[in-house]
């Protein structure tokens, strides 16, 4: 059975009891927003003042650092902020953004609905690496060249949130999509994407797939099945996406779920065994070593230092 704390660690919106752990090892839940723009010194005064306690968002989230230094914690990976960054982060992801004193920059929210409510925009959520869950890293550079144009439609969107303007959902939607695009001809190859489309879009399939069974079914046998292909062209179309195959990133998942519960949430290995469908614990130990490269119990007593800034 599942305890009140784990409830609570999955339950978009609320916030854990102070009384569940040390602070710096809680996990805050922020709850769902339609559009928010904010610059990031405003962000610091008014909302991340006193945080000091990762939080899980249920809406994407880019972080425009356009100079100045601290560090962001993103599922347990620690960036060093560096200038003409952005970070753009996806729901469900757990984060700690401590930005030093001087730091400027945009800190743009939304949920899917707000992008994609009247016009179907989905591809620059999904099929973009963006925010694609098979992306190596959630940071890259902003191009000298690039700067100019999202600084435009950064302004244009700060203009709009800032007022009651007529119709304003409509022109921050419209800047809103000129900034993914602009940031996409970035980070994109198109001519890679134009050959290789089928195979992005077998990926997304199986990721979308994962991301809801990855408890459940554990074999690439098992989404091969779903998808309608042999789990080897599975495995084989996977690599030639990510440089991995289905098979690591089933792994890969069920371990960072356990890693996040293990690091904010107060569970017993048991428990998390159990939620991740794992009957016997024995197995979900040897099973978390294998994939991580290191026993639970380490990982429990190392992450102990690691989190705090």
């Amino acid at each position: 059975m599942m305890t009140n704390n784990f409830q609570n660690y999955l339950n978009p919106g609320v916030r854990l009891n102070k009384t569940v752990a040390p602070p710096m090892r809680q996990l805050k839940t922020a709850s769902n927003l339609p559009f928010e723009i904010q610059t990031i010194d405003w962000m610091r005064e008014n909302k991340w003042k006193d945080d000091v306690v990762p939080q899980r968002h249920n809406y994407y989230m880019i972080i425009w650092v356009k100079e100045g230094s601290g560090t962001h914690l993103i599922d347990l990976e620690k960036f060093e902020i560096a200038n003409n960054t952005i970070y753009c982060l996806r729901p469900g992801q757990i984060h700690l953004f401590h930005p030093e004193e001087r730091t400027e920059g945009y800190v743009i929210s939304f949920n899917s609905e707000f992008l994609c409510l009247h016009e179907n925009n989905f591809d620059l959520l999904l099929n973009t690496g963006l925010f694609n869950k098979f992306s190596h890293s959630p940071a890259f550079s902003v191009h000298e060249e690039m700067e100019r144009e999202l600084e435009h439609a950064a302004l244009k969107m700060k203009e709009e949130f800032d007022n009651m303007f007529l119709l304003r959902s409509e022109i921050l939607r419209v800047f809103l999509k000129i900034f993914l695009i602009h940031l996409t001809r970035q980070y994109e190859n198109l001519n890679y994407r134009t050959t290789q489309s089928k195979n992005v879009e077998l990926a997304k399939k199986f990721h979308s797939l994962l991301e809801k069974n990855f408890t459940k079914k554990k074999m690439v046998t098992e989404y091969a099945e779903e998808l309608i292909v042999t789990p080897n062209y599975l495995n084989e179309i996977i690599k030639k996406v990510s440089g991995f195959p289905a098979s690591h990133h089933i792994q890969q998942r069920i371990v960072l779920e356990a890693k996040r519960q293990a690091a904010y949430a107060d569970l017993s290995m048991k428990e998390i065994a159990y939620d991740l469908g794992f009957d016997d614990i024995a197995h979900f130990s040897k099973f978390f070593k294998n994939v991580s490269g290191r026993s639970y119990t380490n990982f429990k007593k190392e992450i102990n230092g690691q989190l705090s800034f």
